[in-house]
């Protein structure tokens, strides 16, 4: 066998008389070598596609993670978003006023649930006083009531013992709109069943009693009762500012604000804003 082997060899090397039948030899066993290596193929290929259980449950962690922080930030800039558009809103209402005014934050609220009261982080030391008028950037939300250090305490428009002359921003017709301990609605008092106004009106400040500085937007009307034969019509309004939801809101200085102070005080001791309706309405306030 190892002559014959030998010869074949050295045949193949001289003559390669036995090139075709080396070639076809080598054609008809290379699908068994391709079949014998198929395992160390397969093997080197599933390990470079699989990854490992504990590899997968530390890239989710991870992936879980990073997606955390990155709802958060976009929380925060949300947040940011939101209140740069109140401070435009804010900075835009301000201008439209002829009076001064000071940009101040709500951080406070009565935990009272029969007081409609918050607290800013303005106070004396800022030049505050009580009387002065608050406004968010859609119109009338209080006064201040108390005045601390760095801190005011705010009394809204929608509190019980609260009183606002206003004017029918169509005709100038002029009423008190009270509030009735809902933050929402408003009470507009003593307006005969013949007086000119319509659900959809503005109501603005009058500017009488002293209080309040004439033409910021109060309320509109949104609901009007006529009762037969009583002789006013049940009015109520919604305030224009959002009074549980602003933020941010604008103290107004101006001699009208300081005239209301002594009064306030002497009102809100005795539990009633209600006196100086002004003499234009005829009526009592409770």
């Amino acid at each position: 066998m190892l002559v014959l082997s030998a010869v074949l060899i050295v045949a193949d090397d001289r003559f390669e008389r036995l090139e075709p039948l080396r070639s076809g030899i080598a054609s008809a066993l290379a699908p068994v070598f391709w079949l014998g290596n198929a395992p160390d193929r397969f093997g080197d290929w599933f390990a470079g596609v699989v990854t490992p259980r504990e590899d997968l449950l530390s890239e989710n962690e991870a992936l879980k993670a990073r997606l955390m922080i990155l709802e958060r930030r976009a929380l925060k800039y949300g947040a940011l978003a939101a209140e740069n558009n109140r401070l435009r809103e804010l900075m835009n209402a301000s201008g439209a006023l002829d009076d001064r005014v000071v940009v101040a934050e709500v951080v406070g609220v009565s935990p009272d649930p029969f007081s409609h009261e918050v607290i800013i982080n303005k106070g004396a030391r800022d030049g505050l006083e009580a009387g002065q008028a608050i406004l968010d950037s859609n119109g009338l939300m209080g006064q201040v009531l108390y005045t601390a250090a760095f801190t005011s305490r705010v009394l809204l428009i929608s509190d019980s013992s609260h009183a606002v002359p206003v004017e029918v921003l169509r005709n100038g017709l002029r009423a008190i709109l009270l509030g009735n301990g809902d933050i929402g609605q408003l009470e507009l008092v003593h307006v005969p069943d013949t007086a000119d106004i319509r659900e959809g009106d503005v109501l603005v400040s009058s500017g009488l009693g002293g209080r309040f500085p004439k033409g910021y937007p109060v309320a509109e009307v949104s609901h009007i009762t006529k009762d037969p034969g009583a002789p006013f019509v049940t009015i109520h309004a919604t305030p224009m500012a959002r009074l549980s939801r602003s933020k941010l809101v604008l103290v107004v200085f101006s001699e009208a604000g300081a005239a209301g102070t002594e009064e306030l005080y002497d009102q809100q001791e005795a539990g009633s804003m209600a006196p100086d309706a002004g003499p234009e309405t005829g009526g009592e306030t409770n």
